[in-house]
């Protein structure tokens, strides 16, 4: 039952026909909700995790992988402990050694996660992607904006390609719902005192911002990016900051976190992708 439910939603989001509606009813006692996840259910054991933040749907077949996968963590984490020290993340991402990424400054560290304060940046955004998969929304999105500096905009100019490539995600309400996701390019600082506009793009001004960071590596999948969510929240608990991220949150519930992606889809090594969870200069004051 559920592959047919799943190939009719699939059918349905091609054709464009009514993505936001969800599928219901006995699907739901098959499978794990979690508001990280944004891709397609599947049939999976049962979970017991009360945390809000963790809706999502873990495919039974990924366990043995999820399990092999996260071990090498689990080793670093312990390493970490052995030693009494702090797994701090490669702060400055290799790419941006390459290419313009927004400036931001380190204010913390601990075992998974780095808080960081971004200065004011300038991105070009697309409008909401509605979509069963991340891969395919940011997709469609890098497509977009690619054509955007390219040349495909009001001044016919060519933009230096920049990093990350950022997308917000908004997970849908339920099992077998489009989420929502904004793809997003940084806006070089040669660019940002005006920068051409384009038909589909909106042009998004960040003040100072702050960011929890959580690092992975490899090419990113619908299937773990929802597990990727949730080790940054689980890192961050136990710290100053789980509040400030849960203020944030509630903040801006449209916008649960934001994945950016630093590398060309053809490298194929040292691949540095983070989870941003975002929260304001206020929220910080409170710690």
């Amino acid at each position: 039952m559920v592959d047919k439910a799943a190939n009719k939603i699939h059918t349905n989001v091609a054709a464009g026909n009514t993505p936001n509606k969800c599928i219901r009813g006995s699907i739901r006692a098959t499978t794990q909700y979690n508001p990280f996840t944004s891709s397609i259910p599947f049939p999976s054991v049962h979970h017991t995790n009360k945390n809000p933040y963790f809706l999502g749907f873990v495919p039974l077949s990924n366990i043995s992988s999820m399990a092999s996968k996260r071990a090498p963590c689990i080793f670093s984490l312990l390493l970490c402990f052995l030693t009494a020290s702090t797994c701090a993340l490669k702060s400055v991402p290799p790419t941006c050694e390459r290419i313009e990424c927004p400036s931001y400054d380190v204010v913390d560290q601990g075992n998974g996660f780095e808080i960081r304060r971004y200065n004011s940046t300038e991105w070009m955004s697309t409008a909401p992607i509605e979509d069963i998969s991340f891969v395919e929304a940011t997709r469609t999105g890098f497509l977009q904006l690619f054509d955007y500096i390219q040349g495909k905009n009001a001044y016919n100019e060519t933009i230096e390609m920049t990093g990350p490539v950022i997308t917000q995600v908004s997970p849908s309400d339920g099992p077998f719902c489009a989420s929502s996701f904004v793809v997003s390019f940084y806006v070089p600082k040669k660019n940002q005192a005006n920068p051409p506009s384009a038909d589909g793009l909106h042009l998004q001004k960040w003040g100072p911002t702050y960011a929890a960071v959580g690092q992975f590596s490899g090419f990113v999948s619908d299937d773990f990016l929802g597990e990727e969510a949730f080790a940054l929240y689980s890192s961050l608990q136990g710290s100053n900051w789980a509040s400030a991220v849960d203020q944030g949150r509630k903040a801006d519930p449209t916008s649960a976190y934001s994945v950016a992606q630093y590398n060309s889809p053809f490298e194929f090594t040292g691949r540095v992708n983070e989870i941003w969870m975002l929260f304001s200069q206020e929220s910080s004051n409170t710690i």
